[in-house]
């Protein structure tokens, strides 16, 4: 995997905030270039205001604004002229796509991999990516540069803090067991 990668993330990636955080360090990092679209922050906070009425969407605004704070040239723009050429399993999801075309992206990273078949991603030289893929690829190429981001991750939890173990069982219960079994072997740096 080239670095950085263009990777648009899809809001599955943005729901759990332990993901979130550690994906935004990534491209902190160097490693990607993370791309999102209004319409993608509005899915995830959605999905989360739905599981969890008792948050306040102004934190979640909030987050939102942190985040594209945090990550140069994120959001996409200008791709919704190109989401009703686009066929995919769920109309739901041609605007990730679209967003992934005008981005110049690579990969699109999702846990929902059967909503964008590589058949149907080949034209546009764009592949879906598990997020455990990802960053097995990147822990492939750049390991002391995404061991740095875990670290950065752990240590800026402090209500409550983290453990190493912890933040790696956390990460593992995200579905990240690759990437965790790998890291698990580098905890002394973390």
């Amino acid at each position: 995997m080239e670095q950085p990668v263009t990777a648009v993330y899809d809001a599955n990636i943005l729901y759990p905030a332990p993901l979130r955080d550690l994906f935004i360090r990534l491209a902190q990092a160097g490693l990607v270039q993370a791309r999102w679209t209004e319409t993608i922050h509005d899915e995830w906070m959605r999905n989360i205001l739905k599981n969890n009425p008792q948050l306040a969407s102004e934190r979640l605004l909030r987050t939102r604004m942190l985040m594209n704070g945090a990550v140069r040239d994120c959001l996409v723009t200008g791709y919704e002229d190109l989401i009703e050429s686009i066929t995919l399993p769920d109309l739901d999801d041609r605007h990730v796509l679209a967003a992934a075309i005008r981005a110049g992206a690579k990969v699109i990273v999702t846990y929902n991999l059967k909503d964008f078949p590589q058949g149907m991603l080949t034209g546009f030289d764009i592949e879906a990516i598990h997020p455990d893929d990802f960053l097995v690829g990147l822990l492939d190429v750049a390991p002391g540069v995404v061991c740095a981001a875990v670290k950065r991750q752990r240590e800026s939890l402090r209500n409550p803090p983290k453990t190493t173990e912890e933040l790696l069982t956390t990460l593992e219960s995200q579905g990240l067991t690759q990437a965790v079994a790998r890291l698990r072997t580098f905890a002394s740096l973390l």
